[in-house]
């Protein structure tokens, strides 16, 4: 059960750390320095991770060669969204609105790419619940 939720807890959890740090970033600073700098932060704490969480018996340089196109593609997107939302706050988006969009909008977007890429169904509960998120944006979003 526990390796079950304990990746949704981190998630959560490092979401909550994210969106305030990046609401907290100084506007005087770098974008791009700031970012580096996180990237420095996140490194050290996956280089710390791999003691925790070794690759299964594996050597470290198997699992380098297992990476794909896909890992440097998971980069792109990480510093495409992390600058994204700093962005996003600098303009004066708020807190309690910008994650929410941003991921009722990519949610949306997901839809037709799984179904199309991955197979995936969407069930007539499933649709209910993209109408409820669709219905709560609209209401978070309201001044």
């Amino acid at each position: 059960m526990r390796a079950f939720y304990l990746p949704i807890v981190l998630t959560i959890g490092g979401n909550l750390l994210y969106h305030l740090a990046q609401k907290s970033i100084p506007q005087t600073a770098n974008p791009m320095i700031t970012l580096l700098l996180a990237y420095a932060a996140g490194m050290a704490v996956c280089a710390l991770g791999v003691v925790f969480y070794p690759a299964a018996g594996k050597p470290l340089m198997a699992s380098v060669r297992e990476a794909n196109w896909a890992v440097v593609a998971v980069g792109l997107g990480a510093a495409t969204i992390e600058i994204g939302f700093l962005l996003a706050y600098r303009a004066g988006w708020r807190l309690s609105t910008a994650a929410v969009t941003s991921s009722v909008a990519v949610t949306l977007l997901f839809i037709p790419l799984g179904i199309l890429l991955f197979k995936e169904r969407l069930s007539l509960w499933n649709a209910v619940g993209v109408l409820f998120c669709l219905a709560g944006l609209l209401l978070v979003s309201q001044k």
